[in-house]
C-alpha cells in the first residue's frame, strides 16, 4: 500500500462487511449495512464503485451481479489510519495520544493493564523489534 489509506466512518463499516464476508454483491452489503443504519441501495453501490477505482476492493461480475471482495486487510487500514492520524495530529509521538487518551479517559482499566504487558514484552525494544540498550 503506497498511499496512506483513510477511510470514512461509512466506508469503514462497509469495508468491514467485506472482511467479515470476503466477498459480497451490493445487495449483501446493503442488507448488512443496513443491520446499524438507514443506507440507501444506490449509496453502497457509489461506495464500492469508489472503493474500487482506489484500489481498496475488487468486484468480478459474476452473471448479472458484481461480486465485490476486500483487497486491502482490515490491519493494513488500521495501521495506515492510526499512522496518518498519529503523524497529522501528534506529529507522530505515540506518547502525545496516549497522553491524550489517558486525560480523557478513554483508556478502561483492563486496556491499561493491556498495554503496560505490551510496554514490559517490548522491553526497550522499537517497532521493528530492535533493542535500543
Amino acid at each position: 500500500m503506497d498511499e496512506p489509506v483513510v477511510l470514512s466512518d461509512l466506508q469503514i463499516t462497509l469495508m468491514r462487511v467485506l472482511w467479515q464476508r470476503q466477498t459480497a454483491t451490493t445487495a449483501q452489503v446493503v442488507q448488512d449495512m443496513r443491520a446499524t443504519r438507514p443506507i440507501a441501495h444506490t449509496t453502497v453501490a457509489t461506495l464500492l464503485t469508489r472503493l474500487e477505482k482506489r484500489g481498496l476492493v475488487a468486484a468480478e461480475r459474476q452473471g448479472r451481479e458484481l461480486n465485490y471482495s476486500a483487497l486491502v486487510s482490515e490491519s493494513a487500514v488500521r495501521q495506515s489510519m492510526v499512522s496518518s492520524m498519529l503523524s497529522n495530529l501528534f506529529d507522530g509521538q505515540a506518547s502525545a495520544l496516549l497522553s491524550h487518551l489517558l486525560k480523557r479517559d478513554q483508556i478502561q482499566p483492563a486496556d491499561l493493564e493491556r498495554m503496560r504487558e505490551l510496554l514490559a514484552s517490548q522491553g526497550g525494544k522499537n517497532s521493528k523489534g530492535v533493542r535500543h540498550d
